[in-house]
């Protein structure tokens, strides 16, 4: 079946190789969604749950509290806004795809020279965040599980599926989340006895399923006794154990039906439908995840937990995606509002740059302003730079002061048509 496909996938690049294929138009609501995306991402460095946490009011305001839940991972099963920053960008991947496999067929590149292209920009991915978990580490931190080497394993299947159609995208998903559901299930379930503490789980964490959902219970599941032998497999400070988050390298197989569920929608944004129409189908396909993803998980056939990309939580997040993506293509590209988002899209249309820039350049650039400008700050307001609001907000201070510095980067290199791509 498999190499049908692959082969039918083939005839099909080389035929649209062989036509004349207009290029698409740049989507801009995609360059905004995937800009407010990678804001929010990058908001963390400001490190609001922890500043407001800290407020006398907190206590006693639902509202600082619903913030707090919202910015911050849930610690097993459900979903806040915070959790969907990598199923976001996953299904961004997919959306992107069509219109670059378009552009490069436009520009006459044949389906060999695009699928080295492909290779190579999954390895650059992998190796690139590999390099970001590593900084700051005696040696090379060998761990796939973050979004950029989740989103460099699966990329080559999802190139492929590519140039698929429709029908065979939709049943590539549903087979990878149905095996995937099933390897978790047909695995021995951790009996009444099983030694949580030794994989870094209280043994009366809260968060323990009982009874047919236990398979999918933290670090004694089958993808983490997979990780206990492939990570093994690279030179490590101490040989692994378990991740104390619970994350898995095997997420990138469900994570590639979230992409695949982006290229559909990808699809639908390049065909020949009219807007509304377009923006209609986004918003019912999302409702339609959310509901049997949901769904999934209140039947207890498959919980809903972000940290392991069970097959409800693909298709639960995929939903709420669908729906953001909509919204900003209702709103940029149908009713044509597209000025209030030009912050968003000089981000977007760099995303890897402001990726690396949070991941690399806090430190220095905080620094530097403790340093050059505390002086002045002191003179003016009688307070150090980040304590210009008084306590708790320091943080706060720091983190919007080092984004803005990090937006204003971004902004130059848009003007000069510099983007970093892999």
């Amino acid at each position: 079946m498999w190499a049908t496909l692959l082969s039918y996938m083939i005839d099909a690049a080389n035929r649209l190789t062989a036509e004349a294929v207009p290029a698409p138009r740049r989507l801009v609501s995609l360059d905004a969604y995937r800009g407010a995306t990678m804001l929010l991402m990058a908001s963390e460095i400001m490190h609001v749950p922890a500043t407001l946490k800290k407020l006398d009011s907190y206590s006693q305001s639902p509202t600082l509290q619903s913030v707090v839940h919202q910015l911050d991972h849930l610690a097993w099963a459900g979903c806040t806004l915070w959790d969907m920053i990598q199923p976001s960008f996953m299904f961004m991947v997919g959306v992107a795809l069509p219109f670059s496999l378009a552009s490069r067929l436009a520009r006459g590149h044949v389906f060999s020279r695009m699928l080295v292209h492909a290779l190579w920009r999954s390895v650059l991915l992998v190796a690139l965040g590999i390099f970001l978990r590593s900084v700051g580490r005696p040696m090379t931190n060998f761990t796939f599980e973050d979004v950029l080497t989740q989103i460099g394993l699966g990329y080559p299947f999802l190139f492929l599926l590519g140039f698929a159609r429709p029908r065979w995208q939709w049943t590539a998903a549903a087979l990878i989340l149905v095996a995937y559901w099933a390897a978790f299930a047909l695995y021995p379930e951790p009996g009444p006895e099983f030694n949580y503490p030794a994989v870094g789980v209280p043994a009366n964490w809260p968060e323990h399923y009982g009874g047919f959902a236990s398979h999918w219970n933290k670090n004694s599941n089958y993808a983490a006794y997979a990780d206990q032998w492939f990570l093994n497999l690279f030179p490590r400070e101490k040989p692994f154990q378990f991740n104390r988050g619970g994350y898995l390298t095997l997420n990138f197989v469900p994570s590639l039906a979230t992409m695949i569920f982006g290229l559909l929608a990808g699809g639908l944004l390049r065909s020949r439908r009219t807007v509304r129409e377009k923006a209609a189908i986004l918003v019912v396909a999302g409702l339609t995840g959310l509901a049997v993803g949901w769904t999934l998980d209140w039947l207890g056939v498959c919980p809903m937990v972000k940290r392991i990309w069970t097959p409800s939580w693909a298709i639960y997040s995929s939903g709420w995606a669908a729906i953001a993506l909509a919204a900003f293509f209702a709103i940029i590209d149908w009713a044509g509002f597209r000025r209030w988002a030009f912050p968003l899209v000089v981000v977007g249309m760099n995303s890897i740059a402001m990726y690396v820039l949070v991941h690399l350049s806090f430190g220095f650039v905080s620094g530097s302003l403790t340093t050059h400008l505390n002086y002045v700050s002191e003179s003016w307001f009688g307070r150090p730079l980040f304590e210009v609001f008084g306590q708790p907000y320091p943080p706060i201070v720091e983190g919007a002061m080092v984004l803005a510095i990090f937006w204003l980067i971004s902004l130059w290199l848009y003007r000069r048509g510099a983007f970093l791509r892999i």
